[in-house]
Parts: structure tokens; sequence; C-alpha cells
């Protein structure tokens, strides 16, 4: 079968109504928490993962997928009319789309991020139906020793790509990774570290660490700062509608956009935000208006924005392909798509093809959905901005808790939804990322097992883990990927702080 086939097997899927009304409440819950600040799709969809736990697998992860592409979209809402990014990606749309909404011309800011949202998110799922099926075929030829090199690649790149510093970014990943040991050894069926519980034995449920590092956590870290006040919200003023001079000069950025997104996002030291950075500095560059860069360029909302939207598709490839997850929402989307017994990879597609298309497909339905739900009701997500922070806070600690005690009634587990609340509330005080420690949990228990293998057909030779021209090329790429990220953001970025320095003069 063809790629073509595939998608249209996919949207057969796609098209169920049940399937349907899954895609709609993702997108409708993403745009929402893309809105609010401070939320962001990465906690809403680890509160989800307990509430989902009986649910239909396909319709839970397209709704995971949904809320992940939603996120995206509503992030520039407040970025644009309040000026405070909800999530790193967002923050080069501030810096235009604020500009426009005091000048007046929020309307065309909007429509400009929402349109390019939607030709970015259209574009870059199709390359992933294409590109797909062919990372898979060169996965299938993969043995132990290549996927031990693949996770440590993950491991680095995901360490790196996060956090203030590469050294924070490890330490968290060893955290996650010293996390993954405790329960029953895989191999020899010796308790590890579970100091007499008879509930650790089976380990540390990913989804109890992730609802407590990213919602509690996070709702601790937002009442501690009692000290922070309310931004105004500029009113959108006008039409919401584009001019033909600000479709003129929309379209090549959404291109380019997505050019640049998506390959970004499908590397596994991709992100969203080095993305949108290289988006800004590549639209600075070849504007016909320069000048207007700082002051509101149009063009510097439309490229970011394209790209924002891009990368997310992009995440998927090496999620799906060979279950690598590379931003935090991706790694709770494979808690996900743990829980309901699948592991993503190139078997998958072999072993549950209709999910995987099915999911690909809904997502260009997503994309329209989407377009619909931002243009038209903007004055509703704009409405969810005055909702006070302590009761939206309350909310979340009370919804964390009961989801929770639904997927798992054991005091243990409410024990630890605390303890580990407090550790993720302590690392984003000290500045350290919370996305390795959930990436070291997942994946450390898979590394490891492969490293076993591998050693165990090489009778312990450790040289084996570079004997094959895959497995040392992954392992010079972990190497290397130390160093690429700090490369990108620093030409990235170093765009964005020459306009912030130049607007400041």
């Amino acid at each position: 079968m063809t790629t073509f086939d595939f998608l249209l097997q996919g949207l057969s899927v796609a098209l169920d109504p049940m399937i349907l009304m899954y895609a709609l409440i993702g997108v409708t819950l993403g745009t929402a928490v893309g809105v609010l600040p401070g939320i962001g799709p990465a906690l809403t969809v680890a509160l989800l993962l307990p509430v989902t736990y009986g649910l239909d697998p396909a319709g839970s992860l397209i709704m995971f997928a949904g809320i992940y592409y939603g996120g995206m979209y509503g992030g520039s809402t407040t970025s644009i009319l309040l000026n405070t990014p909800g999530e790193s990606a967002s923050i080069v749309t501030a810096l235009e789309g604020n500009k426009m909404a005091r000048a007046g011309r929020g309307g065309p800011a909007l429509a400009t991020a929402a349109i390019g949202s939607f030709i970015a998110g259209l574009g870059a799922t199709l390359l992933l139906a294409f590109v797909a099926p062919t990372v898979v075929k060169l996965a299938l030829v993969f043995g132990p020793r290549d996927y031990f090199a693949l996770m440590v690649l993950a491991f680095v790149t995901v360490s790196s790509a996060f956090g203030e510093s590469a050294r924070k970014g490890l330490i968290s990943l060893f955290v996650g990774l010293a996390l993954a040991l405790v329960g029953i050894d895989q191999l020899t069926g010796q308790a590890r570290l579970s100091f007499g519980v008879p509930q650790l034995l089976d380990g540390i449920e990913v989804t109890t660490l992730a609802v407590a590092m990213f919602a509690v956590g996070e709702a601790l870290f937002v009442a501690a700062r009692r000290d922070t006040v309310d931004d105004e919200v500029i009113a959108v003023k006008r039409s919401v509608w584009m001019t033909a001079r600000d479709w003129a000069r929309s379209w090549k950025p959404w291109l380019r956009g997505t050019a640049i997104g998506f390959p970004i996002g499908a590397m596994p030291a991709g992100g969203a935000d080095i993305a949108t950075f290289l988006s800004y500095a590549a639209e600075k560059r070849m504007s016909m208006h320069p000048e207007e860069f700082g002051n509101g360029a149009i063009e510097g909302v439309a490229g970011p924005e394209a790209a924002n939207n891009a990368s997310a598709a992009g995440t998927l490839v090496p999620l799906l392909t060979l279950g690598l997850p590379t931003t935090a929402t991706a790694a709770i989307m494979l808690a996900g798509f743990q829980q309901f017994g699948l592991q993503p990879g190139p078997l998958l597609f072999a072993t549950n093809p209709q999910l995987v298309w099915g999911l690909i497909a809904s997502l260009l339905i997503a994309n329209l959905m989407l377009l619909v739900l931002n243009l038209p009701l903007i004055g509703l997500w704009v409405r969810l901005l005055t909702i006070p922070r302590p009761w939206l806070y309350a909310g979340i600690l009370v919804f964390a808790t009961l989801g929770t005690i639904g997927a798992n009634p054991s005091p243990v587990e409410l024990s630890m939804l605390l303890i580990f609340g407090v550790m993720g509330y302590a690392m984003r005080l000290y500045g350290y990322p919370i996305a390795p420690v959930v990436v070291g949990l997942i994946l450390g228990p898979m590394a490891e097992q492969q490293l076993r293998r591998a050693l165990s057909i090489s009778q312990g030779d450790l040289w084996t883990l570079v004997g094959s021209p895959v497995s040392a090329t992954l392992l010079g790429l972990s190497a290397i990927a130390l160093i690429v990220p700090l490369i990108l953001r620093a030409r990235g970025k170093g765009a964005v702080l020459n306009q912030l320095a130049s607007d400041e003069d």
C-alpha cells in the first residue's frame, strides 16, 4: 500500500463520529490551555492521563494530539494580547504581535498567526505522513546496540535542549533514570529500591510522576509567587481580517516558517523554541521592511507562528517512528501510548496501522477545526484571561488529586503525588527542567534492557557498542548534540537580543 492508501484508510478512522468528538474536545481544550498563561499542553495532557485510562486508545491519543496542536494555536493569543508567552516558543510572537496589538492591529496579528498555523500544520502533517514510513524502514534494521545508542542520543539531546544549561538538563535526566531503577528487575526478577513497599514493586507510575511534576509543581510554583500582578489585556480593535497588503507580506513567511519548523521539530535536538528564533532571524534578514521589526512587523508574527506549529508535527516523527520524545508534551504522549499497552516505534506501524494513520489523518481535520475555532471565537478565548489565577490553579490541584485517586486509589500513590509535586516546585525554583525527568523514567528501562541484551550477545564486550556503523554514528551524534543546541540558540536568540537592545536604544 502507498502512503495515499494509508492516509485514506486513516481518514476513514478519523471521520468516525466518536473520533471527531475526541478531536474536537482535544483542540478546544488545547486552545483554552494555550490561551491561559502558564498552563500549556504538557500539563493538560498529564492531567488527562488518569482520566482516559479506561477510554478508547485511538480516541484518547487523538485527543492528546489535538491538545498539543491546539496549545500551539492558543499560545499566540496570550502573547499578542497579554504580552505573556505561555510557552518559550511564543516569545518571538509576543515581541512583534504585542506591538501590533498596541498599535490597534491586534486583529490582523491574530489572523496571520491563525492562518499561518493552519497552513504550517497542514503542510507539516502531510510531510509527517510521507517521511514517517521512510524512517520506519530504517529503524527496522536496528539491533540492541543500535537502539541503546539511539536512547543515549535521545537522553543527551533532550537534556541539552531543555532548561537554562546542559548541566541542569543532565542532572534532571539522571534523577529520572534513578527513579526508573525502582521496581522489579526485568531480567533477573529481583526487587530494586522498593524499600519493602509492595506498591513500588511495579515501579513508579509515569502518570503519577507526570501529573505531580507538571500540574502540582506548577500550581505550587505559581502560588509561591504572590507578588505577581495581572497584565493588561489589550482589546482587539477594528476588524480581525487581514488586508491585501497583510496577505502579500504574510504568505512567504508562512511557507518559510513551515520549511524551518518541520525539520527542526523532527530532529532529536530540535524544538519549537529553536525553530521560532531561527524563523524570526530569517524573516528579519529577508524582509523588505526591516525598520518595522521591533515596532510590530507582521512577518515577525507570521513566520515564527508557522514554524511553531510545523515543529509540533515534526516532533511526531521521532515519537511515532522511534518512540523518542523531543518535547515535554511528546514525553507525556509517550506515557499515554504506554498506558494503553502500546509502544511507539517501527513495529507500531505494522501491528496497529489503523491507530497510527488514524492519528495522522485526524491531525488534518484538527487543523481545520482549529482555524474555525480561533478566528470567529476570539472574544471567547480572551474572556478566559479574566479567570482569577487562584481559582484556576486550585482547580488544577483538585483535578490532579481526583485523577490520581481514580486511576490508582492508594495512599502510597497520593504520597508520591505530593512528594514529586514538591520536587517539581523545587526544580522550577532553581531552574531545572522537568521534561528530562519524565523522559528518564520512560526511556530508562528500555535503554537498560537494550544495553543488557547487547552485552549478553557480545558476552560482555563493551566495544560492541560501537561495533556497528549505526551505533557508532548515533553515539558520535550524541557527543555533538551537547554543542548543537547551544550554537542554534546563540544564532537565533542573538538576533532577538540585538533587536531588544536596539529597542532600548
